[in-house]
């Protein structure tokens, strides 16, 4: 059996750092992890191939090839997602589709054979029992039940192309403990957190040494902490144990709830283990927009104090935030400004509130009749899938200009400043510099100290990193790049955003 698995393009997205990848010479900012892990449960005398449509073209000669294209994918891919079952349609390849995207959506996709459902360590087994064993195959495998993770094999990561990534990725759980109103995860995957044992994760670290990875593997779990004890008694003490016997490879980047903030010994833990930064989901600064959403892992605490808490134990802090609830009043826009500027969070991802399908706050807006169009899954593209309480035009506006008030080049650099003035790395031996940051250093000192109309802004970052923070140096050079790309997703370096 000849398997093509296809990952659809992301569109230009604020996640994609398309802009941003440009100056490291890299095409894509993670792989498909979903398909490879697929990959792995699939035979083994089957032939197999991956195509990421984010680092190639696919060729039709590849599409003739194969028996089965598998294709999996998320909300926000939906585009790309079109174009390669037209292209399957012509070819006459049988397509098999499963992730988020159709475990959710698959009654709007006629034309594709079959679909495995949910998760892939309980439904793929049953399609293949089914094939192998010459049984007629169901056009939908579902289940309701949740995957053992200790059965999830290592992914076949010698599929991608390594070099042409800027990151790595491993699961380490699924599921969240958590359940705010607008996150479809706990409809995907529940609230219980569970977990591969250390002897996994660390197999998929060795796999990924031996294939001559270094730099960068992001832990793409919900909330890494889901499950405190497990990961601070077993999993973190095993990490760190490999990290320091092959020098540390690698810099880990994870998703953590902001309750990190308040166990200092965890803190230490993931810094000594090779961990650099975590996503958190803050939200809002206003408590009464955080109960309304059932946000209760950040109600009731001081979020900006949380955030300095986890920049001085030596962790960069992204940031998620959210206007639109429907308790925002006009004053919510310079509170969003002033808590991002005062915690030093570069990374500010701030989107108009959606309702994802299957989640509390889509059932909401469906009893309430406010549904207006299907949500892009991109939360960064000045949309919104149903009618706001707040005048919209009134909110577009206001969320302009927190976008103009974080992301032009003056409150920006002051914002990395912010950061630089409380944040403790620790670099566990790893190379600073390198052939890679050394160009991404020359293209910056082009493209944002020459050719850009921020060039004054950026010249006076950096010799004010020179001058005060040396230590710092490739981080600034890192964020200024970032900052390219957040402006030109939002499209700050041409024209003012056309609603």
């Amino acid at each position: 059996m000849k398997v093509l698995m296809i990952y659809p393009k992301y569109p230009d997205t604020y996640w994609s750092f398309k802009h941003a990848l440009k100056f490291i010479f890299k095409k894509a900012a993670v792989p498909p992890l979903g398909l490879i892990t697929v990959s792995s449960m699939l035979p083994e005398n089957w032939q197999r191939k991956l195509v990421d449509l984010n680092i190639e073209e696919l060729r039709n000669e590849t599409l003739e090839w194969a028996d089965y294209v598998f294709l999996s994918s998320m909300y926000v891919q939906k585009k790309s997602v079109a174009d390669i079952l037209a292209r399957c349609k012509k070819c006459s390849v049988k397509v098999i589709a499963g992730g988020p995207l159709f475990t959710q959506e698959h009654n709007n996709y006629p034309q594709i054979d079959h679909f495995i459902l949910n998760e892939a360590e309980i439904t793929l087994p049953q399609f293949l029992s089914d094939l192998q064993n010459g049984l007629p195959l169901k056009r939908i495998y579902h289940t309701d039940e949740y995957a053992d993770l200790s059965f999830s094999p290592v992914p076949d990561f010698h599929l991608l192309n390594l070099k042409a990534y800027a990151s790595m990725s491993v699961q380490v759980s699924r599921g969240c403990p958590f359940s705010c109103d607008f996150c479809e995860i706990t409809a995907l995957l529940g609230h219980k957190v569970r977990m591969k044992n250390k002897e996994q994760i660390i197999s998929e670290l060795e796999t990924l040494y031996r294939l001559n990875w270094r730099g960068a593997v992001s832990v793409v779990d919900d909330n890494f902490i889901g499950n405190k004890n497990v990961i601070k008694n077993e999993l973190l003490p095993s990490m760190t144990e490999w990290m320091k016997i092959h020098h540390y490879p690698f810099n880990f980047n994870a998703q953590t709830s902001i309750n990190l903030a308040d166990d200092g010994s965890l803190l230490k833990m993931m810094r000594e283990a090779g961990f650099i930064s975590t996503f958190i989901g803050i939200e809002t600064p206003v408590e009464e927009s955080l109960q309304s959403c059932h946000k209760i892992q950040n109600e009731n605490r001081n979020l900006l104090e949380n955030v300095k808490q986890i920049q001085k134990a030596g962790l960069q802090v992204s940031g998620g935030f959210i206007v639109g609830f429907d308790s925002d009043t006009s004053s919510v826009f310079q509170r969003q400004i002033d808590f991002i500027q005062k915690s030093g969070i570069v990374s500010a991802m701030v989107g108009l509130l959606n309702a994802p399908k299957n989640t509390r706050l889509y059932k909401q807006m469906e009893e309430e009749n406010r549904l207006t169009v299907d949500a892009t899954g991109s939360n960064t593209d000045y949309t919104m899938n149903f009618i706001p309480k707040m005048d919209k035009r009134k909110l577009q506006e206001g969320y302009q200009h927190i976008i103009n008030n974080i992301y032009k080049e003056k409150p920006y650099y002051k914002r990395i400043r912010e950061l630089f003035y409380n944040y403790n790395p620790v670099r566990n031996g790893q190379s600073n510099i390198n052939f890679t940051r050394l160009m991404a250093f020359f293209r910056s000192v082009f493209v944002l100290g020459l050719l850009n109309k921020g060039r004054f802004e950026y010249w006076k970052f950096m010799l004010w990193t020179v001058v005060n923070k040396p230590r710092l140096f490739i981080d600034a050079v890192t964020f200024a790049v970032y900052g390219y790309h957040f402006r030109t997703v939002y499209g700050l370096r041409q024209t003012r955003h056309k609603h």
